[in-house]
């Protein structure tokens, strides 16, 4: 077996002389990870086997601030294009393992076979650590990624869930769908303070046809978003109020007819305050908007 590996006086050398059977040793070694190769090459143009390659030289020269850099290239990397961790996983610990044969490969060439256990133990030290201190910057790049990426589609889905659309310079309408609870209450009556001030809405018709349920808080948070939106001076129309929600509402006490207009249906509204026949204009709107 010692035959098949070139002989170096040097163990940079000795690594590089000796790359494919290091490799084909690694590919025995990650056994759920060797079938994924060419799929994660191909997802995010990563070349695992030149990346651990790479990463056993920069260990082996100690090389720490390089390895800190690779680490978190490599962490976002995996994070972006959402690969598995569990590969990742794999993957380092069957470098490290054959890492540590060819350690023990390049001593038995260079005669190395004597070694206490005081050196053993400080260069177990030394390359562990090197290891260590990748996969730790590795995950903390990984996360800080995610995290990252998780902040922005929320923040994009705050807003897409808070759709307010002029009509005229003066006029906006906010369709609202799905489930309010104190979190979207609370998104949406940020957004829409701020919109109604950013652009300077005269009449605001929320149409709330949408909405399957509002618990007793979210109603009352809607009832603070009526207020601050009239002390802003905009007129507010609400549309399409469900029965289940006009029963809570009722149940609770609430009557907000006193800081809103309501209208049957949407399109009510907008013959009301836009001044408009049921012609071909308004009807496309309605179909747009009911599609």
């Amino acid at each position: 077996m010692l035959s098949n590996f070139e002989k170096s006086e040097d163990l940079h050398e000795f690594l590089v002389l000796n790359r494919s059977l290091f490799e084909k040793r690694l590919l025995d070694v990650a056994v759920n990870v060797r079938d994924k190769i060419n799929e994660i090459r191909l997802i995010g143009n990563i070349n695992l086997l030149d990346n651990a390659h790479h990463l056993v030289l920069l260990v082996v020269d100690q090389e720490k601030e390089e390895v800190s850099k690779f680490a978190r290239k490599e962490g976002v990397l995996w994070a972006k294009f959402a690969m598995t961790l569990s590969f990742k996983l794999e993957w380092l610990r069957s470098i490290r393992r054959t890492l540590w044969e060819f350690l023990n490969q390049y001593d038995v060439l260079c005669g190395n076979t004597t070694k206490t256990s005081e050196i053993f133990y400080k260069e177990t030290i030394r390359y562990n650590d090197l290891i260590d201190h990748f996969t730790n910057g590795f995950f903390m790049s990984y996360s800080k990624y995610k995290d990252e990426l998780i902040e922005k589609q929320q923040k994009l889905v705050n807003n897409l869930s808070v759709p307010i659309i002029p009509i005229t310079p003066d006029v906006c309408i906010l369709p609202l769908i799905g489930t309010i609870d104190s979190n979207r209450a609370n998104i949406i009556e940020e957004k829409v303070l701020l919109e109604v001030g950013r652009r300077r809405i005269q009449t605001l018709i929320m149409d709330l046809s949408g909405i399957a349920e509002m618990d007793s808080d979210s109603i009352q948070l809607f009832l603070k978003l009526l207020d601050g939106v009239n002390m802003m001076g905009c007129e507010l129309v609400i549309t399409g109020l469900r029965p289940e929600i006009v029963r809570n509402m009722v149940k609770h006490d609430v009557d907000f007819r006193s800081k809103a207009t309501t209208k049957a249906s949407l399109q009510k509204a907008l013959q009301d305050y836009l001044k408009l026949d049921t012609n071909r204009n308004t009807n496309s709107f309605i179909d747009f908007y009911n599609s």
